[in-house]
């Protein structure tokens, strides 16, 4: 589970840099610091379905994107 978190983490933070956005910008979108936000592109924590939603709109993304291996 771990392994796929981190691959989840990494196709956000492609996506993040590509629409040359900081973490910092992101994570105010989802109304959280920064380090709350580098977690989730680390694999550490799991995004939820809304937050993951939020990102997708931000991003311009789909889930299908974000889970993409």
């Amino acid at each position: 589970m771990e392994e796929i978190s981190k691959k989840i983490g990494n196709n956000i933070k492609v996506a993040r840099k590509l629409k040359k956005l900081t973490q910092k910008e992101v994570a105010e979108h989802l109304y959280m610091t920064q380090q709350q936000y580098s977690r989730f592109e680390t694999g550490k924590y799991e995004l939820n379905y809304s937050q993951i939603l939020q990102l997708c709109d931000l991003l311009d993304i789909t889930p299908n994107e974000v889970f993409e291996k």
